[in-house]
């Protein structure tokens, strides 16, 4: 194997980075974190290496500009490149830097990678019926999206806190079937429990202009119900736990939801 220093940064390695920065929150690109150093091992090259990338990308991202912080300096105009092309082709090239990643760690196509753990990579079987169901392509996507979205939450229902990752949901905002193009953006997303992901999904809740959850009319028509309103209740007009910028979720989206969700509750 090649010495690290001199491995060069080829496409496929830049998209590997960038599939990790959306992984990892901003903070968390050093040398010394260990998803980092595992990563960067079996791309046969240095942790520092890998994290000093990981700062370049966040140099070129307008949410950590706008938040008053900046990433390394000295990103090349390969980085530059790559950059813009996934934030254009954020479908594809999600499903095609996860694949990437996962060929890191094995030929096993049953398996994905877990970043969840923060401590290192785990190999896991498909997250829920959908992701089984579906092509490898589509799971990889999914994990992709999925991965990014609960690790910006910090790997806590952004509405309750619960804290189990196989009780939480990489919620769409816009859905899935309609609107192919925001699949994998993490903006488009909010990490749920799976009880507060099916009432998102179905229009029993909602987020206001302030982030604050909206309980719908025909939620409140089945209290009382103990169980249910403990679940729903203490959060009424309470605001979300925010996420790292890079999955702030988006206002129009928001918007978007709100507006099918007055719709619907008004019948």
């Amino acid at each position: 194997m090649a010495k690290a220093p001199n491995v060069p940064w080829t496409r496929e390695h830049r998209l590997i980075a960038l599939n990790l920065y959306y992984k990892i929150r901003f903070g968390r690109y050093h040398k010394s974190n260990p998803l980092i150093v595992d990563v960067a091992a079996k791309m046969g090259r240095s942790a520092s290496s890998l994290a000093i990338k990981l700062c370049n990308f966040a140099s070129l991202d307008p949410l950590i500009l706008a938040s008053g912080r900046v990433g390394m300096k000295g990103a090349a105009n390969a980085d530059r490149e790559i950059w813009r092309e996934f934030q254009a082709r954020r479908s594809e090239l999600g499903e095609e830097s996860e694949q990437m990643l996962h060929d890191l760690y094995t030929e096993d196509q049953t398996k994905e990678l877990d970043f969840l753990s923060r401590k290192k990579v785990q190999l896991v079987p498909p997250f829920g019926p959908t992701e089984i169901e579906a092509s490898v392509k589509i799971r990889r996507g999914q994990q992709f999206f999925r991965q990014a979205v609960l690790n910006a939450y910090d790997v806590r229902c952004c509405i309750s806190g619960i804290n189990v990752p196989r009780l939480l949901v990489a919620s769409h905002i816009k859905t899935w079937a309609e609107f192919p193009n925001e699949r994998l953006n993490p903006r488009n997303g909010l990490c749920l429990s799976s009880l507060h992901d099916a009432a998102f999904d179905s229009g029993l809740i909602t987020l206001d202009e302030g982030l604050r959850v909206v309980l719908s009319k025909r939620l409140q028509k089945f209290f009382p119900q103990p169980a249910l309103e403990q679940n729903f209740l203490p959060f009424a007009g309470k605001p979300i736990r925010l996420p790292a910028k890079l999955a702030e979720p988006d206002g129009e989206f928001l918007r978007h939801h709100r507006d099918r969700f007055l719709k619907v509750d008004a019948y």
